[in-house]
């Protein structure tokens, strides 16, 4: 009698029955994970392989029959050279050959915990075949605990590279591939505020919100919803006039700077460029998210300030965004006594 038939007949009928839920559970997770399109590999507390996706036989070429109860494979996957630092990290530390996460608690003020932290990110490798080849990946090693914190194993996810456009992985570090930033705008801000001042040149700006990323921020974290700006800023870029320019406004909004002759044109291209961005083909670890945008339209008007402009635009994008979001507001009915204050 194995060890599990001795457990359940201790336990009795209620034993018998506890095993056998416990076992088609461990099935059914084994059928959804062997479903994903990426690599999944779980481990345990000592990094012994406890479950291996197909799409991981796949990928690696390495067969599950093979590696149940053993170590990954030797060499599996190697740090990309800009990660490097961190390989070297683990190895003062003595951590495993892979650089998996370590069992115990974890002190979420360390610097140690600081670092597992950043291990949860995607992060660039050089996944080595089972047949002596190696092709690019991304990794993401993620812990996993128990109920009072401790780490009880570690859940590996990958997938070749050539599939990052498809699935953002949003290693982007503090806006990395943004291409303009606030600044940038400012001063275009200033040099067009003054070619509306001097010269009569139409200026108007759209202040753009993306309505999921408040959400997504909370559901999958900083790096989706900064990749998720990445896509949108890329899919909008597509809608511009040669003489606009798009870039951030803040961390999470965008701003362009227009230079159409009225407000109604102004706010029709707003139009054009929110059924654009409905089009963003934005996907997270497999998961294609639908996103929708709120722009706020202002025109400048005669002996208008830049302040005042920027806060027409901010409050024409909130009344859009607190409507229900994916639509446009203009600055009609917005101007009060308030702009003459700033």
């Amino acid at each position: 009698m194995g060890e599990q038939e001795e457990k359940r007949a201790a336990g009795g009928p209620e034993g018998e029955r506890a095993g056998g839920r416990a076992e088609r559970l461990a099935e059914l997770l084994g059928a959804a994970l062997d479903l994903m399109d990426g690599g999944m590999v779980v481990l345990d507390a000592q990094d012994l392989v406890t479950f291996w996706n197909l799409a991981a036989t796949g990928i690696t070429g390495y067969r599950r029959e093979g590696l149940l109860g053993k170590p990954c494979p030797p060499g599996l996957y190697r740090m990309d050279t800009h990660h490097s630092v961190e390989v070297h990290a683990h190895a003062e530390a003595q951590a495993p050959v892979h650089g998996h996460f370590t069992t115990g608690q974890t002190n979420l003020y360390s610097t140690d915990s600081h670092r597992v932290e950043a291990q949860t990110r995607p992060v660039l490798i050089e996944l080595c075949h089972q047949q002596g080849h190696t092709l690019p990946a991304m990794l993401r090693r993620l812990p996993l605990r128990d109920a009072f914190g401790a780490r009880i194993g570690t859940l590996l996810r990958f997938h070749p590279v050539e599939d990052s456009d498809r699935l953002p992985h949003g290693e982007t570090g503090e806006g990395v591939g943004v291409e303009h930033s606030q600044a940038d705008l400012e001063d275009r801000l200033d040099v067009a505020y003054r070619d509306w001042s001097a010269n009569a040149v139409p200026f108007g700006l759209l202040w753009i919100t993306v309505d999921q990323g408040g959400k997504l921020r909370k559901t999958h974290g900083r790096d989706a919803c900064e990749a998720m700006l990445q896509a949108m800023e890329k899919t909008l870029k597509h809608g511009l006039k040669p003489t606009e320019i798009l870039g951030r406004w803040g961390d999470s909004e965008f701003l362009v700077v227009s230079h159409e002759r009225t407000a109604e044109m102004l706010t029709s291209h707003a139009q054009h460029l929110a059924g654009l961005a409905r089009t963003a083909d934005f996907r997270w670890w497999g998961d294609r998210v639908s996103l929708t945008v709120s722009i706020g339209s202002a025109h400048a008007v005669e002996g208008e300030k830049l302040s005042c402009l920027l806060m027409l635009a901010q409050k024409a994008m909130q009344n859009s965004a607190f409507a229900g979001g994916n639509r446009v507001t203009d600055d009609h009915n917005l101007r009060g006594p308030e702009c003459s204050q700033l």
